[in-house]
């Protein structure tokens, strides 16, 4: 990874410290998909040269997608924009079978960076269907990942995103159905959704794993572990950001007045008043920088002691695509410098 980094902010009270505190939740932060898609960017770019084309951004962070795109990345909504015969990533969000038969009849050169979980919704939709299952999809119909997943299956799927859409819906045979989930859901969100559709559907079937990802449960549950402690909840992460729009909303269905930010600057003054305690958490897609930048400010605004809360450990890795691997492996090899 090569994004910016900040030095750790010291985490014991200055002298002038008061008793306004701030909790930094752990885990937080870059999940292990956001950084084997950004990596697979970055080797791109140092392997291939600029430019590289990345369909859609890369991951649901503004800061992150200004990085890249000053690196050399130029980022497309669709493949039209991308030169026939060029090189494009595809985001971690995934794409449908229509978006890459698009990229193979205009001869690109295709560099997959899905989230190897959001590959593992597709291949359940997939499964699915070839079984004769009708597919209900839980999640939001205008996000990437959903968009992607209907489209492994689209005669078959529907999207539904409210209770009220459940108790609507329609299929061939009530007795031949599945269900599968966007893998940033809220937790709770998802199991009202799945409770509807047994209620309405007995028989229905589902994944042998939840879809939703470890990334998005742990960041919920260190949430939920510390917002009763905490005066105010900040959450680091992009208004596109589905996995950090729901941090927000577990704080608060818990009482916790929270906020979403992009960066430090986007904190009004007023959330701070009568407020103590501060916990801080970030979405998957929102680099540690901008967290060490809330912090510092923070405590430039009284809040002398930081405290670091581990509520699990977390160390998830994916592997680079085999397209990666390949051009690293095939890339000239610098001399070894002599040894006096």
């Amino acid at each position: 990874m090569s994004l910016p980094t900040a030095d750790p902010v010291a985490t014991t009270p200055s002298v002038n410290s008061t008793d306004k505190r701030v909790m930094l939740l752990k885990p937080r932060g870059f999940c292990a998909g956001v950084v084997r898609a950004v990596d697979i960017v970055e080797i791109a770019l140092d392997t291939f040269g600029a430019p590289i084309y990345v369909r859609k951004e890369i991951v649901h962070n503004s800061y992150v997608v200004n990085d890249l795109a000053g690196k050399g990345a130029i980022f497309v909504n669709e493949l039209d924009e991308v030169p026939s015969g060029a090189r494009v990533i595809y985001s971690a969000h995934g794409v449908s079978p229509a978006v890459r038969e698009n990229a193979k009849s205009r001869g690109l050169k295709v560099i997959d960076a899905t989230c190897p979980l959001v590959t593992k919704v597709h291949v359940e939709a997939i499964k699915f269907a070839k079984q004769g299952y009708s597919l209900v999809l839980v999640g939001h119909r205008d996000h990437e990942e959903v968009e992607g997943t209907q489209g492994e299956a689209p005669d078959v799927t529907q999207v539904v995103s409210t209770v009220e859409e459940v108790a609507a819906l329609v299929v061939p045979d009530p007795n031949k159905v599945a269900y599968l989930t966007q893998t940033t859901l809220s937790l709770d969100e998802a199991r009202y959704m799945i409770e509807a559709l047994k209620k309405k559907f007995p028989n229905i079937v589902g994944p042998h794993a939840q879809d939703i990802c470890y990334a998005t449960e742990n960041r919920q549950t260190a949430v939920k572990n510390v917002a009763h402690g905490a005066d105010l909840v900040l959450v680091v992460g992009s208004r596109n950001s589905s996995n950090s729009n729901r941090l927000v909303e577990v704080s608060q269905n818990l009482g916790t007045n929270s906020y979403l930010i992009d960066k430090a600057e986007d904190i009004q003054p007023v959330w701070l008043e009568g407020v103590s305690t501060v916990a801080i958490t970030a979405g998957a897609s929102a680099p540690e920088i901008l967290v060490q930048e809330v912090v510092a400010y923070l405590q430039d605004k009284g809040y002398g002691s930081v405290e670091e809360v581990e509520v699990m450990p977390e160390n998830v890795r994916f592997g680079l695509p085999p397209e990666i691997v390949q051009a690293i492996a095939a890339a000239p090899k610098l001399p070894v410098a002599a040894t006096v």
